[in-house]
């Protein structure tokens, strides 16, 4: 299954399920969800994870997609 990066809009691979059980090749998460200190969630892939500040908002989570 993909979904998008709230951050830089890339389709990112989200790893478990029902499905990832019977397979001989798992596959791998490209990134999580994150719930930020102001409240907000955001599904990011790693390379937008890295990019946000220590105490990140959901306004540096916008900011990623304007680079």
């Amino acid at each position: 299954m993909t979904q998008t990066c709230d951050g830089c809009g890339v389709e990112i691979s989200v790893a478990g399920g029902i499905a990832n059980i019977w397979s001989t090749e798992p596959t791998h998460t490209g990134g999580m969800t994150l719930e930020l200190p102001d409240g907000s969630e955001h599904l990011l892939c790693f390379d937008c994870i890295e990019a946000l500040p220590e105490e990140a908002t959901a306004a540096d989570v916008a900011a990623l997609g304007d680079s």
